[in-house]
């Protein structure tokens, strides 16, 4: 059974094939190489270097399927300020205005104020959505396994590399892992939210992240909200931590960040 995943993508391929013509390549292409690309894997590795302190990606979006509003969904410049400042090692921005409320220009105003790395987090099916995120200011760009054959996973793979980015693929089920695998990718996200049913299933961070071990750089994804779940996935193999909605829905999300990231 078809549910939002299948809807978005749907749309996504609709959308696509109107703007394909609309837009200049050549001027998205100038603005891609005035942006230098910043080391999102090194960003990673580096806040993870000590006992206690991890790394994450700190997410913003102004609301999702499932959530009208989030009150801590300040302008994308402020939370970019606050995030950096609070221990981050890099920032998510999902770019999908329909569904989350923010879009690529989130993504640039991000970028610019702060010295992170900035993932862009859309629903990817065409080589021309990453010179648009690359053009916005993108560092990294999520390709979601689920959503892409194998022949296309590894094309879009290829554009990223090309444009020097970093491509973190999202796998939701151990078939989504082996694909992953199997085209190489370097960073694997494993998010416990079904993306069809919206559902969280934490058990997926359980089945999944270990097969990752020495393999690719794991990012566990939904369902965080404390240190003790931090915790339990660095036990697993976790590398990083993508968190959203806690940070967005949090009374003093700099304090919660600081634990979750383990600084002071």
């Amino acid at each position: 059974m078809s549910g939002f995943l299948s809807h978005v993508v749907a749309a996504k391929r609709a959308e696509l094939a109107g703007l394909a013509h609309s837009v200049d390549r050549d001027e998205l292409t100038a603005l891609a190489d005035g942006k230098p690309v910043r080391d999102f894997v090194s960003a990673l590795r580096a806040s993870a270097s000590s006992a206690l302190s991890c790394a994450i990606i700190a997410e913003f979006k102004r609301r999702s399927p499932s959530v009208a509003a989030f009150p801590g969904a300040q302008d994308p410049a402020t939370t970019a300020r606050l995030y950096a400042a609070h221990g981050a090692a890099a920032m998510s921005v999902v770019t999908d205005e329909t569904h989350f409320g923010t879009s690529l220009a989130d993504a640039t105003a991000a970028r610019a104020a702060c010295d992170m790395p900035v993932l862009i987090k859309d629903f990817v099916i065409d080589p021309l959505q990453v010179l648009m995120a690359r053009a916005a200011g993108a560092d990294a760009l999520l390709l979601i396994a689920r959503s892409l054959s194998p022949g296309e996973l590894t094309s879009l793979l290829a554009a990223i590399d090309d444009l020097g980015m970093t491509a973190l693929v999202e796998c939701h089920d151990e078939s989504d892992v082996e694909k992953a695998l199997t085209v190489g990718a370097p960073v694997i996200g494993v998010n416990s939210r079904d993306l069809e049913s919206l559902d969280v299933d934490t058990s997926a961070h359980e089945r999944l992240i270990p097969l990752l071990r020495g393999r690719a750089l794991a990012v566990a994804e939904s369902g965080l909200r404390t240190r003790a779940d931090v915790e339990s996935r660095l036990a697993l193999g976790a590398d990083a931590f993508l968190v959203g909605g806690a940070l967005l829905k949090a009374d003093d999300p700099a304090a919660l960040l600081q634990e979750l990231a383990g600084v002071s």
